[in-house]
């Protein structure tokens, strides 16, 4: 059974990474923390009696016998100007696995909590500091893999989406409050909203949300990257492909089909974007057992994939498995890269473009090391449209924002024909409280225990 976790606990964790460094760092939280700290503490003062926001140099010893542990500096943080708005104490021992795991012992034994992963963000947020958008992006920037996910990450830590959900609620909260006001005093000469305002403001309130709608895909691909997949038939060059844009020999090269049997995967930095791109084992039919499995995870592969990169032998004409394969990722965002180009062209890149957009069929040569630019500004291009760079401010969202924003737009689509409808008045509340309540679940203000929850478990320990 689960045990209650209680915000007058004391928790406790490590919060470095687990292995050897120069320095590991054991993080309290809570009310009394500093005078646990205390009991175990040996240096010229007491923590207690130590200003906030302030670094202290003594031993750390075991309660039990009194055996030092180890020479640290520990920092007291009192509240509320900390992260968790409760009194902090970071211990900073030096780095190694058995040093920081008997810190975290001797402060559990003296009366600390073992901390659930993200439950110091948790504290953060229940206790106001910050709201649900800013507690995901403490993961997303922990995570970010390229400078734009980290400066996205860093731009809704500050708040900008929380202040867009909470400007947007604020309107809506002002037309319910007009509304029901005219409602329970009709008798008095209260200004009322006409229905053509309320129309207007409906209105306004649904661009917003398109807006931020339209950075929801763009979002997702700058936090998580862009699964791409590399596929075609064995010995078109897939492998010197992925080993070009990682600049370094990952995947074995030969001239023997089928060398490949299983996946080979790695993250690219294109413009921005985290690309985790995969090379497969070629697609064909194959009495090899394990090739056979190779081939099967391929195209589990390519049905998953944001982006498939075909590799076609354009010396040889499209051969039946080709076709196979283009039928197969028609309705995928596909860019076709004619590889061989310094031999006779044989490919009828006619016939392609019954499969593939023109614009995204792209000749190159592995063995001249050509067209490979090409393909990068296509991949900027398609996802990015152009570089990106531009938009680095815009509000980028996240599937469970993208879901709230979307009942929002439903509940708020549905006043609007309520409105052109002219029902009554108490109607156009209620779906007004519905947009409210779905706009609220992404900063935290409406959303159930369970949803939270589920938000911080993703977090790693001491977080």
């Amino acid at each position: 059974m689960k045990r209650e976790n209680r915000l007058d606990d004391i928790i406790a964790a490590i919060s470095t990474p687990i292995g050897t460094g120069g320095i590991g760092i054991v993080r309290m939280s809570g009310a009394g923390c500093i005078a646990l700290a205390d009991t175990l503490f040996r240096g010229k003062k007491p923590l207690s009696e130590k200003p906030s926001h302030t670094l202290s140099y003594g031993k750390i010893i075991n309660g039990a016998d009194g055996e030092i542990i180890d020479e640290v500096l520990v920092s007291v943080m009192k509240s509320p100007q900390t992260y968790t708005k409760e009194d902090i104490v970071e211990i900073n021992c030096h780095g190694g696995p058995l040093v920081t795991r008997r810190v975290l012992e001797a402060l559990l034994a003296a009366g600390a909590r073992l901390a659930e992963p993200g439950e110091f963000t948790k504290r953060s947020f229940l206790n106001g500091r910050i709201d649900l958008t800013q507690a995901e992006a403490v993961i997303d920037l922990i995570h970010s893999k390229t400078e734009l996910s980290r400066q996205s990450a860093v731009g809704q830590l500050e708040g900008r989406l929380k202040k867009a959900v909470r400007e947007m609620r604020e309107e809506i909260l002002d037309m319910v409050a007009a509304i029901e006001a005219a409602i329970d005093y009709p008798d008095y000469d209260i200004e009322e909203e006409t229905y053509s305002s309320m129309e207007q403001g409906t209105q306004r309130l649904l661009a917003r949300v398109d807006d931020l709608l339209k950075n929801a895909d763009r979002g997702k691909i700058i936090r998580e990257g862009v699964q791409t997949v590399i596929i075609g038939k064995p010995n078109v060059g897939k492998s010197s492909l992925l080993n070009w844009l990682l600049e370094e020999d990952r995947a074995i090269v030969t001239d023997i089909p089928g060398t490949t049997r299983d996946t080979v995967e790695e993250y690219l930095n294109i413009g921005g974007i985290p690309v985790k791109i995969v090379d497969t084992a070629g697609i064909r039919e194959t009495a090899d057992a394990a090739e056979r499995i190779g081939v099967e995870k391929s195209r589990a592969y390519a049905e998953a994939a944001d982006l498939i990169i075909l590799m076609l032998d354009s010396s040889r004409p499209l051969e039946d498995e080709d076709r196979e394969i283009l039928s197969f990722i028609r309705e995928k965002k596909t860019v076709v890269l004619l590889n061989k180009t310094d031999l006779e062209q044989r490919l009828s890149v006619t016939e392609l473009e019954g499969f593939v957009p023109g614009k995204r069929i792209l000749p190159i040569s592995v063995k001249r090391n050509e067209g490979f630019e090409r393909l990068l500004e296509t991949l900027k291009e398609m996802f990015l449209e152009g570089d990106g760079t531009a938009q680095e401010n815009s509000l980028l969202v996240n599937t469970r924002h993208k879901d709230a924003l979307l009942r929002a737009k439903t509940a708020l689509a549905h006043c609007m024909e309520t409105i052109q409808n002219h029902m009554p008045e108490d109607f156009i509340s209620m779906d007004l409280q519905d947009a409210n309540i779905a706009l609220g679940e992404i900063t935290g203000d409406t959303s159930d225990e369970e949803i939270i929850d589920r938000i911080f478990t993703k977090f790693c320990l001491g977080k």
